[in-house]
């Protein structure tokens, strides 16, 4: 079976952090999808579903973490899977899975503006805000916010160890937001003059608990102890229907590399470097989930996937789409 190159390209992107945020690499996954429908060489419709399924298991292997990836490619192959099902021949089996991505990425889109409109609403004249690592969707609140008027602050970390908060820094800056960029130990520093912390999210659980970029659980605690409020902005493409059935959400580690050169790591062979990419932020921490269906306390997720994913525990999807990777499939270091 050859796949197309142009798929094997995207799955490493992804995996590399060429193509990063939960968003991003949703709307990759599902375009991925679409080339193979497009472009895989057969005239066999079992041949083409079969060839499908296999990009779909190259694309979740890569990044175990973001929820937002397995559940743009559900979205995309059980609508090819119910076309195929329905006696679809192979043409309207392509035409089928390339409609299904096309109609995620508009939807994934249209879904941070409404986030945004609805964020911004919890923004303040004079507001002094505190962002972590780089969302799309808590970037789209804070320039909304913005461009109705509203004047305020923000407080970008840095995000080590890969720095995706200079991004943030960069693109509210050139809006014209005053931003200042703080080391990511320094947020419990700043937090006393702290308003709102506004951050992303790579997946929300049934019990409303946060999974996004590592250092995010320790801001949300500083936030808590002062009294500061803590804003999750997340598509609800980004909850997780497996914790509806009680699995937890796998916890991506990478290379050691990104946190110290190998330089280092030759010369001190005794010393054993871990570099999760994402924490858990528990929901007692989280004022409300900033959704594109509306504002929500974390224990409103659980209404989210039954409405979302209702179909989750009855489809006819493959077991490697109903649960998490494998380890074969876990990336780690």
């Amino acid at each position: 079976m050859k796949l197309p190159d142009e798929l094997f390209r995207i799955a490493e992107d992804i995996r590399t952090m060429r193509i990063r945020g939960a968003g991003r690499i949703a709307r990759a996954a599902a375009s991925g999808l679409a080339i193979v429908a497009e472009k895989y060489e057969t005239g066999d419709r079992d041949e083409l579903k079969e060839a499908i399924l296999e990009a779909a298991r190259v694309l979740v292997s890569t990044r175990p973490t973001a929820v937002s990836l397995p559940n743009a490619v559900r979205f995309v192959v059980l609508r090819g899977l119910n076309a195929y099902e329905a006696g679809a021949d192979i043409a309207e089996l392509r035409e089928a899975i390339k409609t299904s991505a096309e109609d995620f990425i508009h939807n994934s889109k249209t879904a941070v503006e409404r986030i945004a409109e609805y964020g911004a609403r919890r923004i303040r004249d004079g507001d002094r805000v505190m962002t972590h690592c780089h969302s799309t969707a808590a970037v789209s609140v804070l320039l909304k916010a913005w461009e109705q008027g509203k004047r305020f602050e923000v407080f970008s970390t840095e995000t080590r160890p890969r720095f995706q908060g200079r991004i943030t820094a960069a693109i509210l800056a050139d809006a014209g937001i005053p931003v200042t960029m703080i080391v990511d130990s320094a947020a419990r520093f700043f937090m006393e003059s702290i308003d709102a912390v506004v951050v992303g999210a790579d997946a929300v659980a049934a019990n409303g608990a946060v999974v996004n970029k590592i250092g995010t659980s320790a801001i949300a605690l500083a936030a808590h102890e002062a009294r500061v409020n803590f804003f999750v902005a997340a598509e609800t493409y980004k909850f997780s229907p497996e914790t509806m059935l009680g699995t937890l959400i796998t916890i991506e580690e990478r290379d050691p590399a990104e946190v110290v050169d190998r330089d280092y790591l030759e010369q001190h062979p005794n010393i054993r470097v871990r570099n999760p990419a994402f924490d858990v932020t528990p929901p007692e921490y989280i004022d409300i989930i900033i959704t594109e269906q509306g504002v929500i306390p974390p224990q409103g997720a659980l209404m989210i996937l039954r409405e979302e994913f209702g179909w989750f525990t009855r489809s006819n999807l493959p077991d490697f789409l109903r649960g998490p990777p494998s380890p074969a499939h876990v990336t780690s270091y």
